[in-house]
């Protein structure tokens, strides 16, 4: 099963989507679309997608948003545990697109990293 955390106003998403579109087209692997902007994920959720991705929580962040500055997340002081409930909160701060396949999971940012799965 291969999953995606997709906006679809987003181009970056909507390349992930295409590119496993076409992957698994060859492979047969059943796909799962999640917006998550509309199905935010829990903080247990993502702890999960944090192991799999395995970088540190604040690569999972998108600071180019509002929010992060409104929110002041770019104080060092702030624990993992703070930023995920930020982004539990605040889903608009999820990196995306993010592929997980067999318990690995990429920032899809740039497209090409999600070769890394299928490798």
């Amino acid at each position: 099963m291969i999953t995606i955390y997709h906006n679809p106003r987003c181009s970056k998403s909507r390349a992930a989507c295409e590119l496993i579109s076409a992957t698994c087209a060859e492979t047969n692997e059943p796909t799962q679309v999640i917006e998550y902007l509309k199905q935010p994920l829990s903080v247990d959720q993502l702890k999960q997608l944090n192991a799999q991705l395995g970088c540190p929580v604040r690569e999972m962040i998108r600071d180019t948003e509002a929010e992060f500055k409104e929110l002041h997340l770019a104080d060092t002081s702030l624990t993992d545990e703070q930023l995920l409930a930020a982004i539990a909160q605040h889903p608009i701060l999820l990196q995306r697109p993010i592929v997980v396949r067999n318990g690995r999971a990429v920032i899809g940012r740039p497209t090409e990293n999600i070769n890394a799965l299928f490798a």
